[in-house]
């Protein structure tokens, strides 16, 4: 198998929970793997706007059916995104610390500003697709599809430009993400992107390249660099500045 090719069945083992053989995964190549993040959410993105578009078919008015796509989101990652915006909440508001607020990330359990991120996540990300599928159905599958995409495209650049945070866990074990593999990522979130919204693009990763960097830099203050759950909580907090961008 080409390297690309295990690259991309190595990123979707680690933030799909679509199934790859295992004998396609090279878990040496995580960090070299990184370019493919984006197209993890292209693939995710896809899924859920099909999730979306037979709900509507079935006759589910459009609530019901923006609920059946961020479930189909939820699930394909394993709620591994929301996971991380709601540790990185808690750690970063909870503790005076860095080590302090890395132990609170560290721990299992949720606290009031996880249960409060999630909750506002969520319910901004309904509220904008309930929005635009009101103006047009295929209008909403096509943001989904792009906004999954774009979304992860920041990842690759924390991994690659901001410190380690912790001498463990997964963002650790991955390694060192080379810089041109978040640039490669970038290509191939923006050209879809492109295809399907057009010039508006240009503010999506102007404004979703903002939202990520502000998120590095609270990482970077708050606890010396990134983790995986900042990556996590990136992805969630791009996701839903490129849906209120479309809103607006």
């Amino acid at each position: 198998m080409s390297s690309r090719a295990s690259d991309l069945a190595t990123a979707f083992s680690l933030l799909s929970r679509l199934p790859v053989p295992r004998d396609w995964i090279n878990t040496e190549r995580n960090a070299q793997a990184a370019w493919a993040y984006p197209v993890v959410g292209l693939a995710h993105g896809v899924i859920a706007a099909a999730a979306m578009l037979l709900a509507t078919a079935l006759g589910l008015p459009s609530a019901l059916a923006v609920l059946v796509a961020l479930t189909a989101l939820v699930l394909l990652s394993g709620a591994m995104h929301e996971d991380g915006l709601a540790d990185l909440a808690d750690g970063v508001w909870g503790g005076w610390t860095p080590e302090t607020r890395l132990e609170i990330m560290r721990d299992s359990r949720i606290g009031t500003f996880g249960v409060v991120a999630l909750a506002l996540s969520l319910a901004t990300r309904a509220i904008a697709l309930w929005i635009l599928i009101d103006i047009s159905v295929s209008y909403a599958c096509v943001v989904l599809i792009a906004v999954a995409a774009l979304s992860r495209a920041g990842m690759p650049f924390l991994m690659a430009l901001l410190p380690q945070a912790r001498k463990d866990g997964l963002s650790r074990s991955i390694g060192e993400v080379p810089l041109g593999a978040a640039w490669i990522g970038l290509a191939l979130a923006g050209g879809p992107a492109v295809l399907l919204l057009g010039w508006s693009t240009l503010a999506l990763v102007f404004w979703g390249g903002l939202a990520a960097l502000g998120v590095g830099s609270l990482a970077r203050r708050k606890l010396g660099g990134q983790t995986g759950d900042v990556l996590g909580g990136a992805q969630q907090i791009t996701e839903i500045t490129l849906l209120l961008t479309l809103v607006a």
